[in-house]
Parts: structure tokens; C-alpha cells; sequence
């Protein structure tokens, strides 16, 4: 312990060195392109309290209600607590290596591993959970080491409250601490397991999850037809082999660093007590695998495999040779480099429009990462389509409402077909002083009007008029005010009509469609 202590404070300075940097990058890309689709809803959940939404439990809207209130709403405010979060997960990481034994070597290639590997970096900058349960991940991997090592039981019920808040940001929480059970349980560690502190540790995180627990019963369980939705529209769509192929590449050259760590989790005597963290790595990676999940729910895993990776080969690579050293970190970084522009957003538009067009000619097999759930091979990657256009869309939503006189606007209502429009007419239309929005897709459905029942009606269609086909039965007439035009917009050709009259029979179709969605 007092080794640790001392190592701890001679390396702490040395590993803020690697946070400054992961900072730093995510600086530069903050403002670009824009809001992304889930940013725009989990700000809209922010508007909206609860203890619970049917996708999401309740962290990332917390976050982003003290984000608007502390910051401001812009892009780069809204990135704030994201980027701050990848720099704490660069913290741990680094005392994780020394907790492994590690040294500079070992901190500075497992640091710049984790800071240019391209899933790290795509994933480390957007204001979803995805960045947050990373860290969760991180920290309880950290906490069991450093209980593991000192037996001082405030690291297990620091490790409750851990597990408690990641299953308040994120439900894959879950399938990562019984990872982490089932780890323990075929190793020499499943002592911790007796212990009558992991006892009160289980019971803080429950207690921490009760609430967002009652709420899902309440609103009869909207996670299950969440995942059930999800399954249906995306996760079958993920063969076994692409899954495990995703893997391999996510990461980059550093692919190379966590298969060295898994090994020497699963086989070198100096970590053999910490041997349950490969089991743990290999049993969610099993399960995910069987669910089809995507591949982004198993990143929060590597920084552990990073640091024991690092860890093998400072063991390797003797001090002495210096040169082999730096050519090490400049093998498992420089190539990592070269990918940045295609997940993070740090590039003028063309100069990463012109990356893209260099990777799909030379290295086709990152085709993968700008394949959209359309199944076809896009420009620029999804996350980067789904940044655009949301300001036009809104524009064109305006326009049709100033188009209307002062006594019209007040017998006007607003209605999207998706979460992404939804949350955009939100966000943007304060500034037009547009009427809130309606929609019955995904969390907006929980505080959608009861009725639909206005004489005008904005109606913004992600079928770019095919939806609104269906509505003439329930109309007395629309015209089409715009659509949505940048090319590169993942809603390119969204459509926005005004509806003048709408009939009764139309508010009966909303109500029973929000009747609907209301019980699932």
C-alpha cells in the first residue's frame, strides 16, 4: 500500500499530462457540424425530469439540465461534461497501470492508446451515455484493484455507489457487473465475494437504481419494448462475425496493446490476482455477442486490457532500450492518427469529406464505420450525417408559422415524426418563439398534448411527403413550405407541410396512437 501511495503521487502529474491532451482534442472538435440526433433528445430530457425515459435512465438528463444552466445551449457547451468524462476516464486508466505495477512507459503507451484509438475517440466528445458508462466501467474495475489491494472495504461501498449511478446512465452497467461477479467467481477473488461488505455494496447500488426500478413498473417496463424495437430494427441486423470483426478494428494498431493485456491478465503470475478481469472481459464479450449488441457497448471494457497491455510490454521492452521505446508508441499511435477526421470532427467539412474519400479508395475495410443502418456506404459516418440539417429543418418549421397571422399561430400546433426532429424544433425554436412540439417517437411520447385537435397544423414528415399521404383522409388541405436540402444530412428530404383544417377524425387516430405508446 505505502508503494502504491508512492507511486501514486510520483506518476498523478505524469498522467494529467494525457488528460490535458485528451481534452485538448475533443477542444478542437466540440463546435463542429453541429448537434447530433441523441444529443438533441437527451437536451429535450433535460426539460423534462423524471426518474426515467424509454431509452434512457434518468443520469444524462440531469447532466443536461445542469449543462444548460451552468453553460449555455450551444454545441460546445453541451460537450462539456462529455469531454470532461473522457478526460477522467484517461485519469483512471493511468492509475489502473500503476496499480499494475506500471511505469512511464507503461502510462504514456497505454494514455496515447486510449486517446487516438478511433473508438475512444468517436464515442468521447457526444453528449450521450456512452461516454459517461465508459467511465463507470473504468472506475469499478479501479475500485475493486485498489480494494484488492488494500482490503479497505470504503473502495467496495465507493463501488456500490459506482454501480448504483452507471445503471442510472446506462443499463449495460448491469451486464458489465455481473461480468465482473461471474470473474471473481472462477479465480482466486471469489473471496471478495463473501464478503459482508459486497453485501452493503449491493444494496447502495440498489438502493441508487430503486427509483428508475419503480419508475420502469409505473410506465409498464419501456425498456423491454425498447430493446424489443431495437432488436427488431437494428440489433438482428448484426451477424455474430461482424460483431467480433468490429472488434478487431475499433481500436485500431491498439488492437495489439489490449490482446497482449488480455493475455497477461489471463496468464502472467505477476496479475494473477487480477486474473478476473480477463474473465470478466470474455464473459460480456460472449453475451453481447448472443444479444447482437452493438459494438460500442463493449468499449468501456478495453481500458482495462489497455493498461495490462501497457503493463506487458514495459515488462518486454527493458529501459534500457530506449529507442525500441519511443518506436513502440509511435507504432501503436501515428497510424490511429491518421483515422482522426473519420471520428472525430476536428477538420473543416471538405478536408473531411476528402478523408473519407482517401479511406474508401485505400482502406476499404473501414467501410464499416460509414455504413449507416440503411445497410449502404454513405459520404461520412452517421453520427457526422446526423449533425446536419437541423437548423434548416427548423428554419423552414418557422417560416410556416410566421407565414400565419397572430390569431392562426394560436390555433397552431407543431407535430415531428422523429425523436431527432422533435428534439431540434425544441432546441432551435425557442429562438423563433415557436409552440413546443408533438411527437408520439420514443421519450416525447411521455409528455406529448393529449389532443391534436388545432385548425393549422405543422407537420414535419421523415418520408418527405409520404407520410402525409395518409393524412388527406383527416385533412381539409396542405401545401409542402420546404424540405430539408443539405446533401449531406442524414434527413435530407424531410419534408415540412402545413396542414390548414384538420378533422376530428385525425385527433382520434393521435389519441389512440398515444394511448398506444403511452403502454408500451
Amino acid at each position: 500500500m505505502h508503494s502504491y501511495k508512492n507511486n501514486r503521487s510520483k506518476y498523478s502529474s505524469f498522467i494529467l499530462i494525457f488528460v490535458a491532451v485528451k481534452v485538448g482534442l475533443n477542444l478542437l472538435a466540440m463546435s463542429h457540424f453541429g448537434f447530433q440526433r441523441d444529443e438533441l433528445l437527451h437536451l429535450a430530457l433535460g426539460d423534462h425530469l423524471d426518474w426515467g425515459y424509454k431509452e434512457v435512465p434518468p443520469f444524462i438528463a440531469l447532466l443536461a439540465k445542469i449543462t444548460s444552466a451552468l453553460f449555455g445551449d450551444s454545441v460546445f457547451a453541451t460537450r462539456i461534461f462529455s469531454t470532461l468524462f473522457s478526460g477522467l476516464i484517461i485519469w483512471f486508466m493511468g492509475q489502473i497501470v500503476v496499480v499494475l505495477g506500471g511505469r512511464k512507459f507503461a502510462i504514456t503507451l497505454a494514455c496515447l492508446a486510449l486517446i487516438f484509438s478511433p473508438a475512444f475517440a468517436a464515442s468521447g466528445y457526444l453528449f450521450q451515455p456512452v461516454v459517461f458508462d465508459q467511465l463507470w466501467w473504468v472506475l469499478s474495475v479501479y475500485l475493486i484493484m485498489r480494494y484488492i489491494n488494500t482490503s479497505s472495504p470504503i473502495y467496495i461501498y465507493l463501488l456500490g455507489v459506482v454501480i448504483g449511478v452507471g445503471l442510472l446512465t446506462k443499463y449495460t452497467m448491469a451486464f458489465f457487473a455481473i461480468a465482473l461477479i461471474l470473474g471473481l467467481l472462477i479465480t482466486r477473488q471469489r473471496k471478495l465475494l463473501w464478503s459482508k461488505h459486497i453485501l452493503a455494496a449491493a444494496i447502495i447500488a440498489l438502493l441508487l437504481f430503486l427509483p428508475n426500478l419503480i419508475w420502469q413498473f409505473q410506465h409498464h417496463l419501456p425498456i423491454v419494448t425498447h430493446m424489443k424495437k431495437l432488436r427488431s430494427q437494428q440489433l438482428d441486423y448484426i451477424q455474430p462475425s461482424d460483431f467480433i470483426k468490429q472488434q478487431l478494428v475499433v481500436n485500431g494498431v491498439a488492437l495489439l496493446i489490449w490482446m497482449v493485456g488480455l493475455g497477461f491478465l489471463l496468464f502472467s503470475t505477476r496479475l494473477r490476482k487480477f486474473q478476473f478481469l480477463a474473465f470478466a472481459y470474455i464473459f460480456i464479450f460472449i453475451f453481447l455477442l448472443e444479444m447482437s449488441g452493438k459494438t460500442y457497448y463493449l468499449f468501456g471494457s478495453y481500458p482495462m486490457l489497455f493498461a495490462a497491455g501497457a503493463y506487458g510490454f514495459e515488462r518486454w521492452i527493458k529501459t534500457r532500450t530506449y529507442i525500441l521505446r519511443v518506436a513502440s508508441v509511435l507504432f501503436f499511435t501515428i497510424p490511429n492518427l491518421l483515422l482522426f477526421p473519420l471520428v472525430l470532427p476536428f477538420l473543416s467539412l471538405n478536408q473531411t469529406l476528402a478523408t473519407f474519400r482517401f479511406a474508401d479508395k485505400n482502406l476499404p475495410f473501414l467501410r464499416f464505420a460509414y455504413t449507416w443502418e440503411d445497410h449502404k456506404v454513405h459520404p461520412l459516418t452517421q453520427d457526422y450525417g446526423d449533425m446536419f440539417g437541423w437548423d434548416e429543418m427548423t428554419e423552414k418549421v418557422a417560416k410556416a408559422y410566421h407565414s400565419l397571422t397572430p390569431e392562426q399561430q394560436k390555433n397552431t400546433q407543431i407535430y415531428a415524426d422523429n425523436y431527432g426532429e422533435a428534439g431540434a424544433i425544441h432546441h432551435f425554436g425557442k429562438k423563433y418563439h415557436l409552440p413546443d412540439v408533438a411527437c408520439l417517437n420514443s421519450s416525447f411520447a411521455l409528455w406529448a398534448p393529449d389532443n391534436l385537435n388545432a385548425h393549422y397544423l405543422i407537420y414535419v414528415d421523415d418520408e418527405g411527403g409520404g407520410n402525409i399521404k395518409r393524412l388527406e383522409p383527416h385533412i381539409e388541405s396542405y401545401f409542402k413550405i420546404g424540405e430539408v436540402e443539405f446533401p449531406l444530412a442524414r434527413e435530407k428530404g424531410t419534408g415540412i407541410f402545413l396542414i390548414i383544417n384538420t378533422n376530428p377524425t385525425l385527433n382520434e387516430v393521435y389519441k389512440k396512437e398515444l394511448s398506444e405508446k403511452r403502454l408500451e
